[in-house]
């Protein structure tokens, strides 16, 4: 299966609300694939500074674009019951006409989880608690009811009435970077996220392709997405410089966070004339 190469922009969840909807809007028109916001309620480099909730953000944004895909990435597992979140995701699939990815991760930030009262267990308990509520929602998508009996969800007998647009599900992206995470992605991801810098990216990849290995699972079935750390449009030839380098590693979605607006132009001039001269060479490789 060979995928084709995708750009999305990380908008982020701190600009006033109208300024977002002329994001989106300009985003989708330029061309870009998907676009994103993060699963935090509040900032981390200014904890006061205005930040909106991300699944009601995607779902009021949303309805002000038409084609572009867009998610969270990711969505703590650890901040919503799985069978809540499946419906959520699935009222938005249906609002949406079908653009909805469901990003997923276990949850990191301790200072977030006390601030909002949410539990903060060790780390093998939220890997062990997304891999129980990845099975609740791929059930209750799936499935005309869903009875789980785990060590953390107990669900009986559950109706989930519409299923998703999307079939057989909302397509699931996984956040991972280190090895327990990257073999539960390897084994329930359609689409694999990290972050990492351009050096660092072949390394990560060819984790992943072990993980792959280990549960038995051809690398092509799987996305290799990475979410870029900083913004990479202070030029032409930085976009297409760290680009290039992402695509090269494997990778075939690339996000990059929205720049400060100084750098715009160089985003659009990106848009308009670099993205598709990639999409066409990453095209040509595949086909070799």
């Amino acid at each position: 299966m060979s995928f084709p190469v995708r750009f999305g922009i990380g908008t982020g969840n701190r600009r006033p609300f109208p300024e977002l909807v002329q994001q989106w809007q300009w985003l989708e028109a330029l061309g870009f694939d998907s676009l994103w916001v993060v699963d935090h309620f509040m900032a981390g480099d200014n904890e006061d500074t205005p930040y909106y909730e991300a699944w009601t953000l995607i779902a009021a944004l949303s309805m002000h674009t038409q084609r572009v895909r867009f998610g969270v990435m990711v969505s703590g597992n650890t901040y919503r019951n799985p069978g809540l979140l499946a419906k959520m995701a699935i009222t938005i699939d249906h609002a949406s006409n079908g653009r909805l990815e469901l990003g997923l991760g276990s949850g990191w930030w301790e200072r977030e989880h006390r601030a909002y009262s949410f539990p903060f267990p060790s780390t093998a308990e939220r890997i062990a608690m997304l891999e129980e509520a990845i099975q609740v929602i791929d059930s209750l998508m799936t499935k005309p009811r869903t009875t789980f009996h785990g060590m953390f969800y107990h669900f009986e007998d559950a109706p989930c009435w519409p299923k998703p647009i999307q079939q057989p599900r909302i397509p699931l992206t996984i956040g991972a970077f280190k090895p327990r995470m990257l073999r539960l992605a390897a084994r329930y991801a359609d689409t694999w996220n990290t972050r990492a810098e351009p050096e660092e990216a072949p390394a990560l990849a060819a984790a992943m392709r072990a993980a792959l290995h280990d549960v038995g699972r051809d690398p092509a079935t799987l996305r290799f997405s990475l979410f870029a750390w900083r913004p990479a449009f202070a030029s032409v030839e930085q976009f297409t410089q760290v680009a290039q380098a992402y695509l090269n590693a494997g990778f075939t979605d690339i996000i990059f966070p929205m720049p400060p607006e100084e750098h715009w132009p160089i985003l659009e001039r990106c848009a308009r004339d670099i993205i598709p001269l990639l999409r066409e060479r990453a095209a040509r490789q595949q086909q070799r």
